[in-house]
């Protein structure tokens, strides 16, 4: 392997720069709509409904309610990580930016999956553990929705959680019936991750990955969260020299990105949002 191989989870959070960087800190449901147009030749389950409701004039704020029986599946939480990365340290400002981007395609829990991830990812920048990081996430979604309940349930229960075949069972036991795409029972695994593994990046990562589920997209948040706090120094170079600082997409025009770069702009972006907090 020599780069960052096409996947979805990648391609949306470089797409959130891109987003941020044409429209603005400030941008709303409709840019990201005219974003996906722009660069988004296909898609999957809630992120095609929507995307089709776009491409037959249906206005981005009614995108998500047509034909879409997929808006609370876990798609809009595999977008959290770029509202993080441009708003570190303020969970808020990346609450509030998943809002805008979840609308487009997901509703209730659907929405609150983005806003809990980017405001614990941007906490992760400011904390010592993954614990203090999902708490801080948890102020940014209502108390009385099911992912809040469930994340807590996660976090009151995760002592007695001490690997990925525990962690499944729970979350099988606990979610009997809910697709394997759904945004809370993978919630939930990630939240185990994060506590089995503490601060160890291929703990967490590893042990995420091992429980299954939407495990591409579960462990690529947790990673998110422990390599925030880890710093760059407790990422272990085998996770980032096979890569050659090379990322690829699937978007129109937009297909090959240096890792380095990215992380320039996302820093350019995070002045600008901390200048203007």
């Amino acid at each position: 392997m020599t780069q960052v191989p096409v996947d979805d989870d990648i391609t949306y959070t470089i797409l959130g720069l891109l987003i941020a960087e044409e429209h603005g800190l400030n941008f709303t449901t409709e840019d990201v709509g005219k974003s996906w147009l722009k660069y988004l030749p296909v898609a999957c389950t809630a992120e095609e409904a929507a995307l089709n409701n776009l491409k037959a004039g249906i206005p981005a704020l009614q995108a998500a309610d047509v034909n879409n029986p997929f808006c609370q599946w876990i798609g809009a939480d595999i977008r959290s990580d770029p509202w993080a990365y441009l708003a570190p340290a303020y969970p808020a400002k990346a609450a509030e930016c998943a809002y805008r981007d979840a609308y487009l395609s997901h509703r209730r829990n659907g929405i609150y999956g983005e806003m809990f991830f980017s405001a614990a990812q941007s906490a992760a920048f400011a904390v010592d553990h993954p614990e203090q990081a999902l708490r801080i996430g948890l102020t940014e979604i209502p108390k009385e929705c099911s992912l809040y309940k469930d994340v807590e349930w996660a976090l009151a229960v995760s002592g007695e959680i001490h690997d990925y075949k525990e962690a499944r069972a729970a979350v099988d036991e606990r979610f009997k019936g809910m697709s394997g795409v759904h945004t809370n029972n993978n919630a939930c695994l990630t939240v185990f991750g994060l506590m089995i593994g503490g601060t160890d990046v291929s703990k967490v990562i590893s042990e995420t990955v091992a429980m299954g589920l939407d495990n591409d997209c579960t462990a690529a948040t947790a990673g998110s969260i422990v390599g925030a706090i880890a710093g760059k120094s407790g990422v272990p170079e085998h996770w980032v020299e096979p890569f050659h600082d090379t990322v690829t997409t699937y978007m129109t025009n937009a297909e090959k990105f240096q890792i380095s770069d990215l992380v320039d702009r996302f820093t350019i972006l995070a002045g600008k949002t901390h200048h203007e907090a």
